[in-house]
């Protein structure tokens, strides 16, 4: 690409997520509904914006870098408190049991589904168990179900996210090195169990640094949001070099210790963080969905309606109920909870990273990784943000219109 064709592929990717955005928040629907459309019709109709042109074989590193950002923010607003007694097993089972539940239903159906062998429907059987905050957050103040209800999931969106990217990692390198699945002899788990460790004591060098730089220097907001920016880039970056994807835990396990650390008065509200955070979810999901052609999308469009009805009307009620039986949970709250399971930022990013190396290795069916990927979250993400609010009211665990959150430590407004 000449140099202004690089200009005008940023200057495109910029204004395109930041259009998208400002007309989904005056259509007062999810983002990503008018995300992903935008960024699949640019890349159809210009070459400029797409990621392996305009950024080259890098795009994946920074992407990495950027999700990391993403979920330190989301670790942010995780507060202890709130997970306690039985709320806490809740989100521990439907962590549990739709991570597992979810891989083995789409890598049981997938090689029927799409033709393709099983080594590849289990890769987006991992890629498809994350859902996220970026997308289920936007969702819930949307609905404004109890607040009970919205700990819960964005408690599991927040934490599938990098659990479910380090497991897919897991099964990539399975995948890649054996060119088959092999869970056998605890070899994976180990794997797993390895790359859980680097995350963590990442995020304690982390934790460190910003404690050090934020509680004993005392920085203002504009210092203080840098050194943040700055430690998590460096902390990911470390990480990943030494393990792959071993940065978003690192991030992600950062933001949840700053903010329940005793004696760090972190602001509810991070205006700077916040921001870039958002513009970083536009470039993101514009890049990654530009990337994905007509031509790969109408085969398996079909097959994908097939897969997004089977998700949404048996596996996410199946692991709704599983996780809520025995708990205080009325029927209505297990219900809404099986009708909220969007797919969000980093089923995107961990396709686009490990299908386009699984298609230079000549994995039979890889190609199809990122376009499955794609209509699920265009589905998924349509569907429910069209149909949560009226089934929430329906189930009677819509919050009381006079009933509005406290914000303390905020900014005046």
């Amino acid at each position: 690409m000449t140099g202004e064709d690089i200009l005008l592929g940023i200057a495109l990717t910029f204004a395109l997520a930041t259009g998208s955005q400002i007309l989904a928040n005056k259509l007062r629907v999810p983002a990503l509904i008018i995300l992903l459309p935008v960024g699949f019709t640019a890349g159809a109709l210009t070459d400029v914006i797409h990621p392996a042109r305009l950024v080259g074989p890098d795009f994946p590193a920074l992407v990495s870098l950027s999700v990391s950002v993403i979920l330190y923010d989301a670790g942010l607003g995780l507060n202890l408190r709130n997970l306690t007694g039985r709320t806490r097993g809740i989100v521990l089972r439907l962590l549990i049991i739709g991570i597992l539940v979810t891989f083995f239903a789409v890598g049981g159906i997938g090689p029927a589904l799409f033709g393709i062998p099983l080594r590849g429907a289990a890769m987006i059987g991992m890629i498809l168990v994350v859902s996220g905050p970026t997308v289920v957050g936007p969702l819930l103040e949307y609905v404004r179900p109890t607040d009970r209800l919205r700990r819960i999931l964005i408690w599991e969106g927040t934490l599938t996210d990098p659990i479910g990217a380090i497991l897919g990692a897991v099964v990539f390198h399975a995948v890649a090195t054996s060119h088959r699945i092999d869970l056998g002899r605890g070899y994976q788990i180990g794997q797993f169990l390895i790359s859980m460790g680097v995350g963590l004591v990442g995020g304690a060098v982390g934790t460190t640094i910003l404690w050090l730089t934020l509680h004993k220097l005392r920085l203002g907001e504009t210092l203080g949001t840098l050194a943040q920016l700055a430690t998590v880039i460096l902390v990911s970056a470390g990480c990943d070099i030494a393990r792959d994807d071993t940065g978003l835990i690192a991030a992600i396990f950062t933001g949840l210790a700053i903010t329940n650390l005793r004696g760090m008065d972190m602001p509810a509200r991070r205006p700077f963080l916040e921001t870039l955070v958002q513009m970083i979810i536009g470039l993101l999901f514009i890049s990654i969905s530009s990337a994905v052609t007509p031509a790969s999308v109408v085969p398996v469009l079909v097959p994908s309606l097939i897969l997004i009805a089977v998700l949404v009307l048996l596996v996410r009620p199946l692991i709704a109920y599983a996780s809520a039986r025995g708990s205080d949970l009325t029927v209505g709250q297990w219900g809404f909870i099986g009708w909220m399971a969007p797919r969000g930022i980093v089923a995107a990013s961990t396709a686009s990273a490990f299908s386009a190396t699984l298609v230079a290795q000549g994995l039979p069916g890889a190609a199809k990784i990122l376009p499955i990927t794609f209509l699920v979250i265009v589905g998924t993400v349509l569907l429910y943000a069209l149909t949560a609010a009226p089934v929430a009211r329906k189930l009677g665990v819509v919050r009381s219109a006079r009933t509005r959150p406290l914000l303390v430590g905020g900014a005046r407004g």
